[in-house]
């Protein structure tokens, strides 16, 4: 067995029935892990509901000598996230990995986008998110270890008929950066991977012809799963990190910032701005804040390093 063997470990994975997240599902199963493989089964676009696809995977996983168990819950509500939780404890007895793939998609911008339109993927990318990484935190502060891998996207770049998907996985970025502070002392670690897969969430909704279609693309869901195992193994060095998979690629995404213009006695006019235009958004020297205070500490140094009564930064 490899180094890298989750045996021992129990992981949940959240869209589990179809595409990448039944990929993550079946890697982690073949290196040892007991799997939940939840998925509501619904559409594309978050209608309706099927147990078929789920059970099918754990299934597969089991037929193959695994060991793994369906679960149907929404991951959209607190109850359900809860539900999907308990269905760990309840089958192995305890667990170590929240894998939150989970997800929907109905492609519109403004103007036409409407409310309810990116309440729902709110609802199932960035709560869903929540919800499943509420339910398992005590869990995981009570044992002193934890991994959780949040699903983001490309799209959070900008594209104009996808406001509400972006939106959604802006905040899931924003999620796993401020949470892992907070699982830092217990041995929890939370990072975020943006695939790069085609699959139905792509616009292809037959299945079939989605798979089809990525590898001949040489696009598969499979492709995206290494990284998200090891960020999610016991070995992953790093926390609250973003990073790109897909295609035989897999890259880091960062928030940085630049080292912009200081106004020397912060009375600037418009004019200072426009003035300085270029120097506020030049990126040489640019720099990747570990957190918010280490941001602060960098934007506001000015304000302390040449204070009468030796004030430095």
């Amino acid at each position: 067995m490899s180094e890298f063997s989750f045996e021992g470990r129990v992981a949940v994975v959240t869209g589990a029935g179809r595409g990448i997240g039944r990929a993550h599902a079946r890697l982690l199963a073949e290196r040892g892990a007991k799997v939940v493989v939840n998925d509501l089964g619904g559409s594309m676009a978050g209608e309706g509901a099927d147990a078929g696809p789920a059970q099918q995977v754990a299934d597969s996983i089991v037929a193959g000598g695994g060991q793994a168990v369906a679960d149907t819950n929404d991951v959209s509500t607190e109850a359900g996230g809860k539900a999907i939780i308990d269905s760990a404890l309840d089958a192995f007895g305890r667990v170590d990995i929240v894998i939150n793939n989970a997800g929907i998609i109905r492609w519109a911008g403004l103007p036409e986008v409407d409310l309810d339109n990116l309440e729902r993927h709110l609802a199932v990318h960035l709560i869903g998110s929540f919800n499943t990484m509420k339910a398992a935190w005590p869990h995981f502060v009570e044992q002193g270890y934890g991994r959780v891998v949040l699903t983001t996207s490309a799209g959070l770049f900008g594209l104009d008929n996808n406001l509400s998907y972006a939106a959604a996985k802006g905040g899931v970025v924003g999620l796993a950066r401020s949470v892992r502070l907070a699982g830092e002392p217990h041995g929890i670690k939370v990072n975020v991977v943006a695939p790069a897969a085609l699959t139905r969430m792509g616009g292809i909704e037959d299945e079939a012809a989605a798979e089809a279609a990525a590898q001949q693309a040489g696009m598969p869901s499979e492709a995206v799963s290494p990284i998200v195992a090891y960020l999610a193994h016991e070995a992953c060095p790093v926390n609250g990190e973003i990073y790109a998979a897909g295609a035989g690629r897999f890259a880091r995404f960062f928030i940085g910032s630049t080292p912009g213009y200081v106004h020397e006695d912060c009375a600037a006019t418009i004019e200072d701005v426009v003035k300085n235009w270029d120097v506020i958004n030049d990126e040489k020297d640019y720099y990747v804040p570990g957190d918010l205070m280490a941001w602060t500490g960098a934007f506001l140094g000015h304000q302390f390093s040449e204070k009468p009564g030796g004030a430095s930064s």
